[in-house]
């Protein structure tokens, strides 16, 4: 499956919406790709996480 998003892009997390750039991706075989963002948690700090594509949404404006 192609990619949505590309490396560096800033992207929301869909359900927080919290924004960060894409620093990684992943694609298996058997489940959807999947995204490695690195963003400003709620509280105020640094976190990273991987994401499934479909919790994250491009930003409104790119940082």
């Amino acid at each position: 499956m192609k990619f949505k998003y590309e490396l560096t892009q800033v992207v929301q997390i869909a359900i927080s919406g919290e924004e960060g750039h894409i620093k990684g991706r992943a694609e298996y075989a058997t489940c959807g790709n999947h995204y490695f963002v690195h963003y400003l948690a709620a509280d105020g700090r640094a976190a990273e996480r991987w994401f499934e594509e479909g919790e994250l949404t491009a930003a409104a404006q790119e940082q």
